[in-house]
């Protein structure tokens, strides 16, 4: 079995809404990957990180900001792009570079979306180009979907705010040019007390701990960050001051369908690698595929595939027709990434190969299970979404 997926052939539940001009950038985004990213992703896994240059390339072919406007220097595209590349890191199994998408629809759209014209026009275009690379530090050790109990601090000062406080599990966090740091500006009035700030991470008193040791997602760098009386200007606010938390819950709600846009991918191409494997793999003189315990249980899992694709399909749609609000974003996110709970059997049906990483689903089962955690729990899902009852 080859120890990359494959980019073609019919998969067991494909979406239908792609148009041909969606699907020319498809193969754009495929020969990327296959051609800049696949060759070398094993030595970039050992080193924690994808090298520097390798953004610009991505920004050169037109990777990244696919949907930010023109005028921004972005792709001009829909969300149907972005889609594509979330899509294709999936299926390649290229988790190293899933950096670009947080950079590109997670992080630019702040930018888009809140900050000023100035702002959008100074930066944005270097974004899409790769020449800026941007993360979002909203994490803390004591705080992760509790973002109200974030403990760092940007006090207003003569010149600025002086931000101190620590962020880890920061995607982007090692190359990053720029960070939007979540920060209180207001601690005792909870989350009507929190601002965004958009930092040069040349600035003093900007740190950056190690890069973390991950059980998957080896090669893309995620880091630790540090503030210590770190003076940031007025303009470095991004918004308005102690509205931070409502820019994040409205931000969110794209994240958390690109989170269940990932696992139906990563489902779909974990299913089809299965398949494949279990009509080659003999066992006791037949094809594992003709034991009826495995036969039977991979189609319960293409039934659960297709019906997460169709699921995740109508999201995409809601959301492009403006419709999909924090409860449906947080269902879509729910279902998905509980679905993924699946490629654990797809990796038993591998026998020991299926632990080792040169074959696809061992690095699916290691790379998809953080969908879990990423962009909210599913126990914090579950809470939204039974607010609404």
């Amino acid at each position: 079995m080859s120890s990359t997926p494959t980019s073609t052939g019919a998969s067991t539940s494909a979406s239908s809404l792609y148009s041909p001009e969606h699907e020319l950038f498809r193969r754009t985004v495929v020969r990327f990957l296959e051609s800049e990213v696949l060759p070398q992703l094993p030595e970039w896994e050992k080193q924690g990180f994808v090298p520097r240059d390798l953004w610009r390339k991505a920004g050169a072919t037109g990777l990244l900001l696919p949907s930010a406007p023109e005028q921004y220097g972005g792709g001009g595209g829909d969300f149907l792009h972005t889609a594509i590349v979330v899509e294709e890191i999936a299926r390649h199994l290229a988790t190293g570079v899933a950096g670009f998408t947080t950079h590109s629809d997670i992080v630019a759209p702040y930018l888009l979306n809140i900050g000023t014209e100035e702002q959008k026009l100074r930066f944005v275009p270097k974004m899409a180009s790769g020449d800026i690379v941007g993360s979002l530090a909203i994490t803390e050790p004591g705080a992760g979907s509790d973002v109200k109990a974030i403990r760092t601090t940007a006090q207003r000062v003569d010149g600025g705010f002086l931000i101190n406080g620590q962020k880890t599990f920061i995607t982007n966090g090692y190359h990053a040019d720029y960070v939007l740091i979540v920060a209180k500006t207001d601690p005792a009035a909870g989350s009507r007390g929190i601002s965004l700030f958009w930092v040069d991470a040349t600035t003093p008193g900007f740190s950056r701990g190690r890069v973390l040791d991950k059980v998957g997602l080896k090669a893309q760098d995620t880091a630790e960050l540090f503030f210590e009386n770190l003076l940031v200007p007025e303009e470095a606010l991004l918004g308005e001051v102690n509205l931070g938390f409502s820019y994040l819950m409205r931000e969110l709600v794209r994240e958390r369908l690109m989170i269940a846009v990932r696992c139906a991918m990563a489902l779909e191409s974990a299913l089809d690698g299965t398949i494949a494997y279990t009509k080659d793999r003999q066992a006791f003189g037949k094809a594992l595929i003709d034991n009826q315990h495995i036969r039977f249980k991979l189609a319960d899992i293409k039934t659960l595939a297709c019906v997460t694709r169709t699921f995740v399909d109508s999201c995409v749609t809601r959301y492009m027709r403006g419709e999909l609000d924090t409860d449906g974003a947080a269902m879509a996110k729910l279902w998905a990434s509980e679905a993924t709970r699946a490629i654990d059997d797809l990796m038993q049906f591998h026998g020991g190969y299926g632990y080792m990483r040169e074959y696809p689903i061992a690095r699916a089962w290691t790379d998809v299970r953080p969908n879990r955690i990423y962009g909210g729990t599913s126990e914090i899902m579950r809470e939204l979404i039974a607010r609404t009852l």
